[in-house]
């Protein structure tokens, strides 16, 4: 019997290697779930939500180079779409099969149509719909090679009759090319480059996840030129281990040491970093910026030079040129108040806090100790992000994943997923917040389908607190940020797997312990002080107005209480920000 068109592309797909396809299955999808299937090589994992297919498809992209997601016609593919505006965002190779309607029915308004062209077109760099058998092995294969090559999303759009078609073999290539060039700025730009550090005192790296791969090189360059390191949040898990000039992040998540380092220095050398928040940005000095993808050039700061280079490869031709610095008095200077910002940090650590109000920071702290040193962490976006880059470590073997470009609630969980699946040999950790996990909480269904053992630490502080810490650095009082939740301990139960609730600062750790232990997937809830902030690095005098302002507008409401246990869990940093 001939291969029909869904079976060819699961050939295709077993090819590039995928070992899973994150869906939930249906009319359009069920010859290709059914080539799966009899192909026996690719696992069809049932999500109960398309956003968290892509999220945990995104996931894996990330840690093993690809992946693919699919949803079925109509609302199906439409659930993908925030979870591949995230893949495409972070740069991350990964497929989507949106498959759709029947083509004798497309244009004529029919049940669950929509236009898959427009509809993915503003997340993909290739977006195609196949209309006929003879397309289908070209699409496919042009599709992989976009996600393969760009570093993003492709999108294939796949009619359920096209999907049965008989199969037609093609002539071209049906294997997938991963390439790795060396790119550096040329001798004329590296002698500019030289002339620049070699003629600056005081200069500092920052680091993105465009440097991932180039730790020793920069620790290299560092000491070769006595300059201090600070990274992004993408970059923290690959630059901050085995760094002694590593002086911590920047920006809303950051610390004051990376932040002042960057102002005082002549020259800031930006590495593989497309850092989103210019406000953070020193204007004053030389600022050099060197990536792979030249449109990121000069979009965030005024730049002195702007050069295309993979960082690795930039540094190794860079060093021959440079001369060796001898004065480390700046860099000692900005690791001496990198340690006075650390020493600061172990203040909330040590205020552990109490009952239901347990200092998050804490539970950070205490997760990033007992963890292995392989672990996988993935965050929500809001407060256990702030936690999340504060406390954990890296150690240059574990990973962090997060909605960071894209900023959406909800991933954490959903990216456990996919990330535990891919590496069923590592702990993984999700640090959710109530409000994420709230979001897609049938989810954990799928977790216990497959027993994926996946760590949920809840960061249960019944509000939406970034949100929250918006409105009261602008001066309003929150309004609708609290949260009533359900017991998550016991929904978690109710799923099929262990759920334990955490109300005391004494039984965090044996609770940890004990779930990162256990075989199996364990939601801890744990009961989180709802009143602690995370100030940035560098505090504006109208974010100071705004919050007094906020305080008096909610003391003048009546909720005095609230006020004075904010100021009380958070005077020390406030004081660290302003």
């Amino acid at each position: 019997m001939s291969k029909i068109v869904a079976e060819q592309l699961v050939d295709m797909l077993v090819e590039a290697g995928v070992k899973r396809v994150y869906a939930v299955t249906g009319d359009s999808l069920n010859h290709f779930n059914d080539a799966i299937r009899r192909n026996g090589k690719i696992k069809w994992i049932h999500v109960r939500h398309e956003e968290v297919g892509a999220y945990a498809a995104a996931a894996e992209a990330e840690l093993d180079g690809f992946a693919v997601c699919a949803g079925s016609c109509g609302p199906g593919h439409v659930h993908l779409i925030n979870g591949l505006y995230d893949a495409h965002r972070s740069h991350v190779p990964l497929l989507a099969i949106a498959s759709t309607i029947n083509t004798s029915e497309m244009g004529m308004d029919y049940f669950q149509e929509t236009n898959t062209i427009k509809l993915f077109d503003d997340c993909s760099y290739y977006n195609q719909m196949i209309m006929t058998a003879e397309q289908a092995p070209r699409i496919i294969q042009t599709a992989i090679q976009h996600a393969l090559g760009k570093k993003g999303v492709a999108v294939i759009g796949l009619p359920g009759d096209v999907s049965e078609l008989k199969a037609v073999e093609s002539n071209i290539s049906t294997q997938y090319f991963h390439c790795n060039p060396v790119i550096r700025p040329s001798n004329t730009e590296l002698q500019h480059l030289a002339k620049a550090i070699n003629e600056s005192t005081k200069i500092t790296l920052f680091c993105g996840i465009g440097a991932e791969k180039a730790h020793d090189q920069v620790v290299q360059l560092s000491q070769h030129i006595k300059a201090p390191v600070g990274y992004s949040f993408r970059g923290k898990m690959s630059i901050q281990p085995n760094n002694p000039n590593e002086i911590g992040m920047t920006g809303l998540l950051g610390q004051p040491s990376a932040y002042h380092s960057m102002h005082e220095s002549h020259l800031v050398l930006l590495l593989g970093t497309d850092f989103p928040y210019d406000k953070f940005m020193p204007s004053d000095n030389k600022i050099i910026q060197i990536d792979t993808s030249t449109e990121r050039l000069g979009r965030r700061a005024n730049l002195y030079m702007g050069l295309c280079g993979d960082v690795a490869d930039t540094i190794e031709a860079l060093l021959p040129l440079l001369e060796t610095k001898t004065d480390d008095s700046f860099l000692q200077a900005q690791l001496k108040l990198y340690a006075s910002v650390k020493e600061n940090m172990n203040t909330y650590i040590n205020d552990n806090g109490g009952e239901d109000t347990i200092q998050p920071e804490y539970v950070a702290h205490i997760i990033d100790k007992l963890a292995s040193k392989d672990a996988i962490f993935t965050v929500d976006t809001g407060m256990t992000c702030v936690w999340g880059a504060r406390f954990i470590k890296g150690t240059g073997e574990r990973k962090m994943l997060g909605s960071f470009n894209h900023g959406s609630m909800a991933n954490a969980m959903p990216m456990a997923i996919g990330a535990a699946l891919a590496h069923p040999e590592r702990q993984v950790i999700a640090m959710c917040g109530d409000g994420g996990l709230s979001m897609l909480l049938g989810d954990l269904a799928t977790i216990h389908q497959y027993n994926i053992p996946v760590k949920i630490i809840v960061f249960n502080n019944r509000a939406l607190g970034m949100v929250k810490l918006e409105m009261e650095v602008n001066g309003l009082p929150d309004n609708e940020t609290d949260m009533v939740n359900p017991d998550f301990g016991l929904i978690a139960q109710a799923m099929g797997f262990q759920g334990v609730n955490v109300h005391k600062p004494e039984e965090v750790e044996t609770a940890i312990e004990n779930a990162l232990r256990h075989n199996g997937p364990v939601l801890l809830n744990i009961f989180t002080n709802p009143n602690a902030l995370a100030m940035p690095p560098k505090v504006e005098w109208e974010q100071v107005v705004g919050m007094a302002k906020s305080m008096t507008r909610l003391m003048l409401g009546g909720k005095m209480e609230e006020v004075l246990e904010t100021i009380k869990s958070n005077y020390k940093h406030l004081k660290e920000g302003i």
